[in-house]
């Protein structure tokens, strides 16, 4: 039995060969501190997010993209291996192959594979999450041919050339969709006094986030706490002041792209001008985000097909050739 995990800090996704992308959700696990005992995890968890009583804590377990909390982590693991290792298969440990940011520590690897083996698996390998979202984007890396990939994911932005099967230069930035949640909740809070939770933020983001201002304004309606009277509130927002609230981190996230071009060997710099660079994970969702990146870097920028879950489908595809890549992935440990 083998199952492939993108192991995101806002969602995880669960891939098991001949069936594809069988398990897709958060990366929360809700306790009870009273028993000591997992109460939810996953969707029915990220529900408890802002609304439990003292006697419950509701965690995300991993944080830039890496484990913050193992034994929680591990109770996520157990629970992702026994809802997919139904039937007979249940009695058999399995292989799991985990993708991880591509500046991870060997400290933090350790942490995986541990949660992993503690979790009930045979075996644990870990794959660089670039690698694994390009080969889900379907980019041909295995060719003589420089290719670009911006990841953009919950915790981490990873932005790497790839070339012949490996990364040639890469860079893993601690910012992404999570800090830009944050800087939404911040701009609401200085601009319009009102605070309001994590729920909220995200939605703002995903449903008139843009990364460009646009002419024409979508709005949302949003409640909240006014910070003055204590009382809730109503407000509207619109994607021009979301727009204004994210430039600081998408700014940040040009200077890392910028900076991998410049390290980038001029073979395969011309390659990336010639095939344009592609974006994955939650962030390319976000309207107009190729747009700005093309006009900051001068390169071609396109958005991958079904971005959201381009690292699960490269699980799958290495998993389909695990024998293979199993002694690269072994002595990279």
């Amino acid at each position: 039995m083998k199952i492939g995990i993108d192991l995101g800090t806002r969602n995880s996704l669960v891939f098991i060969p001949g069936k594809g992308i069988v398990l897709d959700e958060p990366s929360v696990v809700a306790v009870s501190l009273s028993e000591n005992k997992i109460l939810a995890v996953g969707a029915h968890a990220k529900e408890m997010i802002g609304r439990t009583p003292d006697a419950i804590t509701v965690y995300r377990p991993l944080k830039d993209g890496v484990i913050a909390n193992s034994k929680i982590t591990q109770a996520m693991f157990r629970h992702f291996i026994s809802k997919v290792n139904t039937g007979i298969n249940r009695f058999i440990k399995p292989e799991l192959l985990i993708g991880v940011p591509a500046g991870i520590s060997s400290t933090e690897k350790r942490a995986v594979i541990q949660s992993g083996i503690s979790a009930g698996a045979k075996d644990v390998f870990v794959a660089k999450e670039p690698i694994l979202s390009a080969i889900g984007a379907g980019i041909p890396i295995n060719l003589a041919s420089g290719h670009m990939i911006v990841d953009i994911g919950g915790g981490t932005c990873e932005v790497a050339v790839i070339s012949l099967g490996g990364i040639v230069t890469a860079e893993s930035l601690r910012i992404a969709g999570d800090v830009f949640d944050e800087c939404i909740a911040e701009y609401i809070k200085e601009k319009h006094n009102l605070a309001i939770g994590d729920q909220t933020s995200e939605a703002i983001k995903i449903k008139i986030g843009t990364a460009l201002k646009v002419e024409k304004e979508e709005t949302m309606e949003i409640r909240g706490r006014d910070l003055e009277t204590g009382l809730p509130k109503t407000i509207k927002v619109s994607s021009n002041e979301i727009c204004e609230a994210i430039s600081d981190p998408l700014d940040e996230i040009i200077v890392c792209i910028k900076g991998v071009l410049r390290e980038t060997p001029p073979e395969l710099a011309g390659d990336i001008m010639d095939k344009g660079m592609v974006i994955a994970g939650g962030g390319a969702c976000l309207k107009n985000i190729a747009t700005l990146i093309s006009q900051k870097t001068g390169v071609p920028c396109f958005i991958a097909e079904d971005p959201l879950r381009c690292v699960a489908k490269g699980t799958g595809a290495v998993l389909d050739n695990l024998d293979v890549y199993k002694k690269s992935l072994m002595a990279k440990r």
